[in-house]
């Protein structure tokens, strides 16, 4: 067994990171080895107790401690509209902006046929379940505008419109403060296609 086995362990573990690669993990490794030891026992209890007490909110998928989360269980939010979104990063996106007052589905993922990934990996029957609950009146379709995220988003809205729920996508168009010859042209076409 070589002597640098632990080290190795780490570099990997930390590989597992989305975005990290080999060099990365070994910088943040040897960092924490040789310039906070403390901080490396805090990241591993934190790591710890994150797995052991967050789990999933019974009606909004997202994670929590408690059975329901905060904003679920919020009383002032409205509960006639649901935002479905890919991750509670994106979640916590939406929220940081202060202009949805609604509830949430996460569906923690998206739809990918090449990588197995089907409506039933990423939860479609219990959203389907929750926002047809007879509260529900629209359903803001959230998920992001990449190809598996523009597919999530036709699968659900099928499906929710199918149930007779009032569905919409989230908009996408030209930044604020940006400049139309520095803008993709891809954002521009989308922008005068829904363009109001």
């Amino acid at each position: 067994m070589s002597d640098t086995h632990a080290l190795e362990a780490l570099v990997q573990s930390l590989r597992r990171l989305p975005g990290v690669g080999v060099r990365s993990a070994q910088r943040m490794a040897f960092h924490l080895l040789q310039h906070d030891r403390e901080g490396a026992q805090v990241l591993a209890r934190a790591l710890q107790e994150a797995i052991a007490r967050m789990r999933h909110c019974s009606q909004c998928n997202t994670f929590t401690e408690a059975e329901v989360c905060a904003t679920c269980s919020d009383p002032r939010r409205d509960a006639s509209k649901l935002c479905v979104v890919e991750t509670p990063a994106d979640q916590a996106a939406l929220e940081r902006t202060g202009a949805f007052k609604g509830r949430y589905f996460v569906l923690m993922g998206k739809l990918n046929p090449i990588d197995g990934v089907g409506p039933r990996d990423i939860g479609m029957h219990k959203l389907l379940e929750r926002a047809t609950d007879g509260v529900v009146q629209e359903v803001i379709v959230a998920t992001n505008f990449t190809a598996e995220g523009e597919a999530t988003a036709h699968v659900l809205a099928q499906a929710l419109k199918a149930r007779g729920l009032l569905v919409t996508r989230l908009a996408r168009g030209v930044p604020a403060g940006s400049e139309l010859e520095y803008v993709d042209l891809g954002t521009i076409a989308h922008a005068l296609v829904d363009r109001r």
